[in-house]
């Protein structure tokens, strides 16, 4: 995805790392959403966990997501919204991130899930219900028409990238629908 393996690995192992990179993935390109937790975890020092992230002091992290080159376009509101995110996790999940997705019973239950994380509107949350099911076998009854129509097979997000080749598939076929004036869930 980033084209960094350390990078790439970070977002594919550990469960905070893709919950990052997928809320950072808005008014940025995929690529350097998905290259920020592992510059965050760089900056910080410290592992990427709920609870590591959660203790430190919330001017020191922004300060981290700040730095030049900023994690995101908008980067004190992106510092904000992980610890949220973090303190979410360990209220609901025990610090788990993975639980969002291990303890969902059905497709419908992982998308309100995710819906409910801070960060995570209706769009955001198929696509990473998407991501789950085609990268990562999560794959519950039901999970393709929870977060249809970004399980199907036309290259529209981040779920349907495992290489560079697809990341320039679904680069064309947004360009194509922008063309177009439609949206990526058309």
């Amino acid at each position: 995805m980033t084209g960094d393996a350390a990078a790439d690995e970070l977002v594919n192992t550990n469960p905070l790392a893709l919950l990052t990179a997928m809320l950072l993935d808005q008014q940025i390109t995929m690529e350097w959403a998905f290259m920020g937790p592992h510059r965050l975890q760089e900056r910080l020092g410290v592992d990427l966990a709920p609870a590591a992230l959660a203790v430190l002091n919330p001017d020191d992290f922004a300060a981290a997501v700040t730095a030049r080159p900023a994690l995101h376009r908008f980067p004190a509101a992106m510092a904000e919204r992980m610890l949220r995110l973090c303190h979410h996790l360990i209220n609901r999940y025990d610090g788990d991130a993975a639980a969002v997705w291990t303890g969902a019973a059905t497709g419908t239950e992982l998308l309100d899930r995710i819906r409910d994380l801070p960060g995570y509107g209706d769009e955001k949350a198929k696509i990473l219900v998407a991501v789950l099911g085609k990268r990562f076998g999560v794959q519950p009854d039901g999970w393709e028409a929870a977060c249809a129509p970004f399980s199907d097979d036309q290259p529209r997000t981040v779920a349907d990238i495992d290489g560079p080749e697809a990341l320039s598939r679904v680069r064309s076929w947004k360009k194509a629908q922008r063309a177009k004036g439609r949206a990526k869930d058309q």
